[in-house]
């Protein structure tokens, strides 16, 4: 015997998300999620794609259901498949159904590390038919009037064998990220983790020093999120210079001559 469970969770975001606008992002979202249009969200690791991503859930008062993506995952880990329960088979959605069937937003993170056969599944939703084919079960689900199909990725970090087909990003409404301006920085740093402007500044200025070594022995320089992590350490009494290490230096490389002088950089500061 063979039975469907179709069970739509709801991630909702009850409390209003901390998130500092940088550019137009919100209401461009805003009119491209009512004129069913999807997004692609550009930028570095750590740049506050993410948080973007809740607070808008939050804003736009819909669940959110996020995937991080790999290169394990297949069109089935995202559509569903059929599973042996209690001496039955059974059918369980996978998140991209989930989020069709239930009017979610639907967040594909890091997108070009998927498998290519994800593309399949992405694209037909991605248009005017916002339709999901599932071929397993021989049928053609139409999305929800609220769903939202959202991706990102940072092209600067990713190879050319796993940059966006035109084919794909042609598709989607592009939003561009990047770190904030050094005093929104600032105040978002010291907003996160409860340390002084001060401190929160240093940390700024030390994230450009790190920035300026991307393609000079870094591949990504210290994100916003590694300087919230290093504030919060400091802020529950870690001496500035070992934070840095740990919670920056340590998580961009594993060089030890680029671990030495980034570490000289943080002492030149703190």
């Amino acid at each position: 015997m063979t039975n469907h469970v179709f069970a739509p969770e709801t991630h909702f975001i009850t409390q209003e998300p901390y998130y500092e606008a940088v550019n137009h992002e919100v209401t461009i979202f805003e009119a491209a999620y009512q004129n069913h249009l999807p997004i692609l969200l550009k930028g570095p690791t750590g740049c506050g794609k993410t948080r973007f991503m809740e607070y808008m859930a939050w804003r736009l008062r819909r669940p959110l259901i996020t995937v991080s993506c790999h290169d394990d995952l297949t069109a089935s880990d995202l559509v569903g498949r059929y599973l042996i329960k209690g001496g039955e088979t059974i059918w369980v959605d996978g998140p991209i159904t989930r989020a069709v069937r239930a009017g979610a937003i639907c967040y594909l993170d890091e997108i070009v590390e998927a498998r290519k056969d994800t593309m399949v599944v992405i694209h037909p939703l991605a248009d005017d038919r916002r339709i999901l084919p599932m071929e397993k079960i021989g049928q053609i689900l139409t999305a929800h009037d609220n769903f939202c199909l959202t991706v990102s990725y940072n092209p600067g970090y990713q190879s050319v064998l796993k940059d966006l087909k035109q084919s794909t990003r042609q598709r989607f409404v592009a939003l561009d990220f990047d770190y904030p301006n050094a005093e929104l920085e600032a105040r978002i740093i010291a907003k996160e983790s409860g340390v002084d402007g001060n401190i929160a500044a240093k940390l700024v200025k030390f994230a450009h020093m790190t920035r300026n070594l991307k393609g000079d022995g870094l591949e990504e320089g210290a994100s916003t999120r590694l300087l919230v992590h290093a504030a919060k350490l400091i802020h529950s009494h870690i001496d500035p210079v070992p934070a840095c290490q740990t919670a920056i230096a340590q998580a961009v490389t594993d060089d030890l001559e680029m671990l030495k002088a980034i570490q000289e950089l943080s002492t030149s500061l703190f």
